[in-house]
Parts: C-alpha cells; sequence; structure tokens
C-alpha cells in the first residue's frame, strides 16, 4: 500500500470512526499530502530524519508556527493509525518537538470602525436605486454582519444557519458548533430587523424556496460559501473607508468577543458565547481584561493621578 493509499485509509478512519468534519478531514489531506510531496519516497516510508527535515523546510518556506505545529499535529495522527493498523512497527514522530507557538494576539476592530462597517451595510440594503440583484446581495450582506457581529458564530456556522433561525423571530437560538455540541447564542432587536428583511427578500426569489437555509446558493453544500462571504465583506469594507486587509468574518468575531469584555462581560459568559471547549482558548482576550482593569483603577482608585 504505497503512501496516497494509507492517506485514503487514514481519512476515512476518522471519518467512520471519529466522525471528523469535512473541513477538518479537507485540512487533514492538505497537510498529509502537501508532506508526502516534500519527502522522498513519500510520508509512509519516512523516518525522523525526514519529517525533521520536511518541517525545517516548511519554516524556511515561512509558515508560521501555529501552521507548523498543525502539520505535525496531522503527520502524529496519521503515524498512530499506521502503527496501530500493524502498517508500521514505529512511530517517527515521538522524538520531535512541536515548534514554539506565540500567542499573538487576534486582529480585531475598534467600536468606531465596526460600527462604520454596519452603517454602510445598512445604508446599502436601504438603498432604493440598486438593481435587483444588487438589492438582494445588499439585504444578505446586512442580514450576515449584524448576525455575525451579535452573536460571535463561526463564520461555517453562519452561512450554514438553518431558515427556521429567521422564521421564529426570537431573542435567542441554538446553534450547533465544533463537535456537534450545541449552545446558546443571542440575537439584537437589529440583527433580528435585518434577517427579517432578508427573509422578505428571499421569498420572492422561486429558487430559494424549498431551501433549509437561510442563505441559500447553488453550490454543492446548498448554501453560501465562507469564501464569497468573505469577499463580500472585504468589498463592504472598502466602501466603508476601512482597509480591507483587516477584515474577514474571523476578526468581526473577535470584535464580538472584545467588545463584550470591553463593556464588562464575564471571560466565562464570552466562552460559552463563542463555544470553547476550553477557557485557555478564550484566554487570547486576557490584554481586554488588564486594559479594563488599569482603566477601572485610573478612572475610580481614590489616590489615582
Amino acid at each position: 500500500m504505497n503512501s496516497a493509499a494509507r492517506i485514503e485509509a487514514f481519512l476515512e478512519m476518522m471519518s467512520a470512526e471519529r466522525g471528523a468534519a469535512e473541513n477538518t478531514l479537507s485540512s487533514y489531506r492538505r497537510d498529509l499530502e502537501d508532506a508526502s510531496e516534500g519527502i522522498d519516497g513519500g510520508l509512509a516510508r519516512a523516518g525522523a530524519a525526514d519529517i525533521r527535515a520536511y518541517l525545517d523546510d516548511i519554516a524556511a518556506r515561512g509558515f508560521a508556527p501555529t501552521s507548523q505545529a498543525r502539520k505535525l499535529s496531522a503527520i502524529r495522527q496519521f503515524f498512530k493509525f499506521l502503527y496501530a493498523e500493524g502498517l508500521r512497527g514505529d512511530d517517527p514522530t515521538g522524538t520531535l518537538d512541536s515548534p514554539k507557538k506565540g500567542r499573538p494576539l487576534p486582529k480585531t476592530m475598534s467600536e468606531t470602525e465596526t460600527g462604520r462597517l454596519i452603517d454602510r451595510a445598512a445604508q446599502e440594503a436601504g438603498d432604493a436605486g440598486l438593481g435587483y440583484a444588487d438589492r438582494l446581495a445588499a439585504l444578505r450582506l446586512h442580514a450576515l454582519v449584524e448576525v455575525l457581529y451579535a452573536t460571535g458564530l463561526r463564520v461555517s456556522e453562519l452561512v450554514g444557519l438553518p431558515v427556521t433561525v429567521a422564521r421564529r423571530d426570537d431573542r435567542f437560538f441554538m446553534v450547533r458548533g465544533k463537535g456537534d455540541k450545541e449552545r446558546m447564542v443571542p440575537l439584537s432587536a437589529k440583527a433580528r430587523t435585518a434577517m427579517r428583511n432578508w427573509l422578505d427578500a428571499r421569498a420572492k426569489v422561486p429558487a430559494f424556496a424549498d431551501s433549509p437555509f437561510l442563505f441559500p446558493a447553488a453550490s454543492d453544500s446548498g448554501y453560501l460559501s465562507r469564501q464569497v462571504f468573505a469577499r463580500d465583506l472585504k468589498g463592504l469594507a472598502a466602501r466603508a473607508g476601512i482597509a480591507s486587509a483587516k477584515i474577514s468574518p474571523h476578526v468581526l468575531r473577535h470584535a464580538f468577543a472584545s467588545h463584550l469584555l470591553q463593556n464588562g462581560a464575564d471571560l466565562r459568559a464570552v466562552q460559552q458565547l463563542l463555544g470553547h471547549a476550553d477557557i485557555s482558548t478564550t484566554q487570547i482576550y486576557t490584554h481586554v481584561l488588564e486594559e479594563r482593569l488599569v482603566r477601572l483603577v485610573n478612572d475610580h482608585h481614590p489616590l489615582a493621578d
């Protein structure tokens, strides 16, 4: 069995036995195939020295430590599978150290910038002078931006929302996230209004009538792709006078969390809203809490200058 066949067998196991999501499987496939192409003789026959040389090579190519660590994690999982299945008598990754990962602060946006972005989306959605297709796209984008900032959803959760979320018009709804876990997220009044306006426009499109998704599209999944939303969001940012390089759906998710913490929210509550399984993941936002505590002392302590 060559490397390609063993990678396929590993991916089938991850899907069948561990229920890995499609995005996870695609990521494993990319990382393992890249490693296999970068190692003479393929990944399945590689020794520790081969894998170390590959890791040195991707570091030299400019891959971030986080990307290097992710690739090594995929390779480790692959060799554990081969060893467990009796396809290898050893695990060459056992002696390899993980790349040192820093704790970079997440990109985010100020409340002022976020307000400008959302105001621009609302303005375009209300522009009666737009043609039919452009108005439809503007209403959809406004709903996406309002809901993302109101909920802090992952982009994959947002684009795949069921249409029933908008039809219920509730202040909260349940979303199924990573690990098939459900959590409750809030909906602001503005987000609910934007969703209703989109729902009214969506109802007039015959092609969308039978779709179970809030944001349907002619794609394999049946709903709007993350890439299309990211592209539309960058275009909106440019029109709002914000550098498009600063903007992505994930940046808006970070803005949701940062702004909550800046305004007094508890870290545990933000953890639950974001759907983080471990509080340590949410602790990337502790810099926001530290800034708030410094401001609190400076503003309210009787001996502060």
